[in-house]
């Protein structure tokens, strides 16, 4: 992997959990440091009108929170000594949403996917902790150094054993496939009435 690739590396492992209220007591008890309160986030996944990037394993992303950023992610790497989901991403924040949609679907780009949730962020020591609440459950996410990842997951009560390294999008196609769905958009409206139970299909994590 060249130099460029390895600076824009992300680590991370997710949880599925039981309580994030249980993950979110233990945070402040241990002097955790809030980084941004929960927030509605709203993601659109773009790709060729051949799915040429999702057959590479890639994803092109805006996202559309207090801030917009375009994402890259590349796939993910092919590492057998890591226990944690590694890739490349590029990210930068952009001014408008609407006109990055714009010049992708200029390029050739087209919205196939959106997905949403509510998201906080927490500081744990050097590992950035998300808490993020989807449509069909809840998840919580560490990202770091591998090390410091596994240390987090300890002292926050989560079996490392449970960890997820597939992305929302893939378990959404696992969950649309396996409780046959009618749509491929992970939002509220769509799940609004339906009840999944994705522990059928997923570890999950326990937090008593």
């Amino acid at each position: 992997m060249n130099t460029a690739k390895t600076a824009n590396l992300e680590v991370e492992v997710k949880f599925f959990v039981s309580d994030l209220g249980v993950a979110r007591r233990r945070l402040e008890a241990d002097g955790a440091e809030l980084v941004a309160p929960r927030v509605y986030e709203r993601n659109v996944r773009f790709d060729t009108p051949d799915h040429k990037l999702l057959r590479r394993a890639e994803l092109l992303r805006l996202r559309q929170d207090t801030r917009a950023r375009l994402t890259f992610k590349g796939p993910a790497a092919a590492d057998a000594e890591s226990e944690a989901k590694v890739r490349e991403e590029i990210e930068l924040e952009i001014a408008d949403f609407d006109r990055m949609a714009a010049i992708l679907i200029r390029l050739g780009y087209s919205p196939v996917q959106t997905y949403e949730k509510y998201r906080q962020t927490w500081r744990w020591h050097d590992v950035e902790v998300v808490l993020d609440e989807l449509p069909f459950g809840e998840f919580l996410e560490l990202e770091g150094e591998e090390a410091s990842i596994k240390v987090a997951a300890a002292a926050l009560g989560l079996n490392w054993s449970k960890r997820i390294l597939t992305n929302y999008l893939g378990l959404m196609e696992l969950c649309r496939r396996s409780f046959n769905l009618p749509f491929s958009d992970l939002t509220f409206a769509n799940f609004d009435g339906i009840m999944v139970d994705m522990a059928q299909l997923i570890p999950l994590s326990v937090l008593v």
